[in-house]
């Protein structure tokens, strides 16, 4: 086990949300009048995605949490304003309640016009909003080997950060239906083990070599060494409900790469899993989120979920301070008391028989803490699954 630079451990975190109209509650092709303007606050920090009813806006590169916090509050901030002045609404859920995919309209783009004429309707359909976060890792093999490591927890923070359970107009029974969409896309998914930067090196110019992809960033892995940063980027979460949210989980993100560092340097590691393993407590996260049970391999056990993200936070627990991120990584324990966004949604919907109520309650959420005041939402006819 070879150590080299110790990682700067910067934090980038990009949130990608839905453009909605606040009447019908439905989710609106606007993006392009929302970037134009955006463009002259946000600068490259705002971009469209494949359908014209998502927006993604990133930080820049944040040396702690406290930056990522100002950053993220800001941009989330400056993005509701934005929508608010063109008469629509944000929301942070990773599938809308009830909008249909073919009702929104493609991005006018080349790469995304590549993408939709080599899988055509998988593509069409991916009408899904996710939350990546990078931390810097300047050598690629520590990248890597961190990257195998980190494996194992994907599922943990697939359960916290779960919050798509509705799919046009139905209950899905899932926590996590985001990840179901996503699945029929290729090369997604937890990766196989590298033994080395060299072998990842190897395995994507195969890929490129027999036209299978023309680049490294066709690969949408759930945690990928980043092909352009110098980051590992995690992007197995859900979006949150909330600002304060996002920055819990980017928090034990950079926490575990941390630590598994810190391991690193004392000449020990953690135990390398098989793919399909894992595969196992990822299905189980995206049907239960933080309800049901997950497997804890190295003893063959079934262990409560809560338990298994219990058993995450003791493992960060020694490097958050030094990190200055304890208050973030404690704000978790508020998903285990609260529930996660699916779960909330889901009461909502339990209270209310009504879709349009849901949706309501995903932007009253997603301003949560911006210092926004948003105009009364219409009343509608209700919109039931």
């Amino acid at each position: 086990m070879t150590l080299v630079q110790r990682p700067s451990l910067s934090l980038g975190i990009e949130e990608e949300f839905m453009i909605l109209d606040p009447v019908t509650r439905e989710l609106k092709s606007h993006v392009q009048e929302i970037i134009e303007d955006g463009k002259l606050v946000l600068k490259e920090f705002i971009k469209s995605e494949l359908h014209q009813s998502v927006v993604e806006v990133g930080t820049g590169v944040c040396k702690d949490i406290a930056e990522a916090r100002k950053d993220v509050f800001e941009k989330r901030r400056e993005l509701a304003k934005l929508a608010l002045s063109q008469g629509m609404r944000i929301g942070a859920s990773s599938t809308h309640p009830f909008s249909h995919w073919k009702d929104q309209l493609i991005t006018p783009d080349v790469h995304y016009k590549n993408i939709i004429d080599s899988m055509q309707m998988v593509a069409r359909a991916n009408l899904i909003f996710g939350l990546h976060v990078h931390v810097g890792i300047e050598n690629k093999q520590t990248a890597i080997e961190i990257m195998n490591e980190a494996r194992y927890f994907l599922p943990h923070l697939l359960a916290l950060s779960s919050n798509s359970p509705f799919w046009q107009g139905r209950r899905t029974g899932l926590k996590s239906y985001r990840t179901k969409v996503f699945d029929k896309f290729p090369r997604t998914n937890i990766p196989d083990y590298f033994a080395s930067y060299s072998e990842f090196e190897r395995f994507v110019e195969m890929l490129i070599q027999t036209n299978c992809i023309d680049s490294s960033k066709k690969i949408w892995w759930d945690i990928r060494p980043h092909p352009k940063f110098s980051t590992l980027e995690f992007r197995i979460c859900d979006i949150p409900l909330r600002a304060d949210e996002t920055l819990a989980l980017a928090a034990v993100i950079q926490a575990l790469v941390a630590k598994l560092y810190k391991l690193r340097s004392q000449n020990l590691g953690f135990r390398l899993y098989r793919r399909d393993l894992i595969m196992e407590n990822k299905w189980r996260a995206a049907r239960y989120g933080i309800e049901g049970k997950m497997i804890d391999f190295g003893r063959a056990i079934e262990l409560d979920a809560e338990s298994m993200i219990h058993e995450l936070l003791e493992f960060v627990d020694d490097v958050v301070d030094e990190l200055g991120s304890r208050d973030e990584v404690a704000y978790l324990h508020r998903f285990l008391e609260s529930g996660t966004g699916a779960d909330r949604q889901l009461a909502i919907y339990d209270q209310t028989n009504d879709l349009k109520k849901v949706v309501d309650y995903i932007i009253l959420e997603t301003h949560k803490g911006l210092g926004i005041e948003l105009p009364p939402i219409p009343r509608t006819e209700p919109e039931t699954a």
